[in-house]
């Protein structure tokens, strides 16, 4: 390689990680003039946010809670559970975290998880649909909602504080018996079950054709995309500067959007963060006898959503508590399968293997979007636990502003990086 084609680009912002996060920040920091360089080591789109349900969730004002149940647990220990699985040794590592997170989900961590999130949920339609028109990544998007089922009238009943918070922030919601759930998907067997349509959230039929549309909007606007190690970042005077494929690359400031691995850079740079991954799966289906699905629908009590994609029935599983790299476990997708098949006919494998992800969480299930708590020109933007396909937009257009001088569209202090300082 010559020495002109390895000189240094100079970028106004870099942002580190293409996944749905990263995309939409910098889509939102091109929008407001800047020369930006969006750096990644895949493709993107091609870690959780190619695998998750693809729901654009306008509810959720109650975050996911630690079973507690003596005979949910025994379940979860005995791997009988589609919900929650695990790894001991990987349990044992996470106690302080999980006490962290068990303490968020009380009466006063629900209550500020709720004022934080309901802005952001209440922007998330809006966002995504924003990013699709100006990308052409409409043909992806359906209304309709999603439809939450319960096997039981104790987790109908135990699901009503979410409810209680969608009255307070005026999300609508309807409450559905068996025969209604038939009407709304007649390919379910609805026996027995009790559900909620959410009518004000959204769906995607292909979230990983959706990241890809929204970089290639970016990149045919003159953004900039370069394949690099972003765990190379080095700080130097005036900036940040990283050595990709096709060069150096060079900006003033930086943000960090690299949602599992986001802790690994930072603490390489001195910051540490409370993060931990919960693992998650997903297998296409071929469903028997013409069966289908017309919106996501999930299971609460076994933790599986079923959602019709471009390339059949999408079986998204519940929480693995593994290694973020350890080997997949394929006896979680078979369970799922089994519980799924109690009320929706999947059908034939159209993948050879799962697909698997890391959902990256902090204790509190809030993301950290703003400044880094200690070094100047760092940005964050990271930590989306379930959310960051819903939350991606968002997140991206408040960071984009702040990084920008701008005001802000929604009070960010929630989600500051200075909950975590120590």
């Amino acid at each position: 390689m010559t020495a002109k084609t390895r000189q240094t680009q100079s970028f106004d912002v870099m942002v580190l990680g293409a996944g749905i996060v990263g995309v939409s920040t910098a889509l939102h920091l091109q929008r407001l003039g800047l020369s930006v360089a969006l750096i990644d080591r895949k493709h993107p789109g091609e870690e959780a946010s190619f695998g998750n349900a693809g729901i654009v969730q306008r509810n959720g004002f109650v975050p996911h809670a630690v079973p507690t149940h003596p005979l949910t647990l025994l379940g979860i220990l005995f791997g009988r559970s589609s919900a929650v699985s695990l790894d001991m040794a990987t349990v044992l590592r996470l106690l302080p975290w999980l006490r962290q997170f068990h303490a968020a989900g009380n009466a006063r961590g629900v209550e500020a998880y709720s004022r934080a999130i309901a802005p952001l949920r209440a922007f998330a339609v809006e966002e995504h649909l924003d990013l699709a028109h100006a990308t052409n990544a409409n043909r992806f998007y359906r209304q309709g909602g999603w439809l939450h089922l319960y096997r039981s009238e104790t987790a109908f009943q135990a699901s009503e504080t979410e409810r209680q918070y969608a009255r307070v922030f005026g999300v609508s919601y309807r409450e559905v018996s068996a025969g209604e759930i038939g009407t709304l998907e007649p390919g379910l067997t609805a026996q027995g079950l009790r559900g909620v349509h959410w009518p004000e959230s959204c769906s995607v039929s292909n979230p990983g054709a959706v990241v890809d549309a929204f970089w290639r909007g970016f990149v045919h606007d003159g953004g900039g995309y370069f394949r690099a190690d972003a765990m190379k970042l080095k700080q130097e005077r005036g900036g940040w500067q990283i050595e990709g494929e096709r060069g150096t690359l060079f900006s003033r400031q930086a943000v960090v959007a690299l949602g599992a691995w986001s802790a690994d850079l930072l603490a390489r740079l001195g910051e540490t963060y409370p993060l931990a991954v919960k693992r998650g799966y997903h297998m296409h289906y071929r469903p028997l006898s013409g069966a289908s699905l017309s919106r996501p629908v999930v299971d609460v009590e076994n933790g599986f959503a079923l959602t019709p994609t471009d390339n059949g029935i999408r079986l998204t599983t519940g929480v693995e508590l593994a290694e973020r790299d350890a080997p997949p476990n394929p006896a979680i997708v078979k369970l799922a399968k089994r519980r799924a098949e109690e009320i929706f006919p999947l059908g034939r494998a159209l993948q050879e293997q799962p697909w698997m992800g890391s959902r990256p969480c902090l204790p509190d299930s809030l993301p950290v979007v703003g400044p880094s708590a200690k070094i100047p020109g760092l940005w964050l933007n990271f930590g989306h636990a379930h959310d960051g396909f819903t939350l991606g937009p968002v997140t991206g257009r408040l960071l984009a502003s702040m990084i920008a001088g701008k005001q802000p569209f929604l009070d960010p202090a929630g989600l500051s990086a200075l909950r975590f300082a120590t």
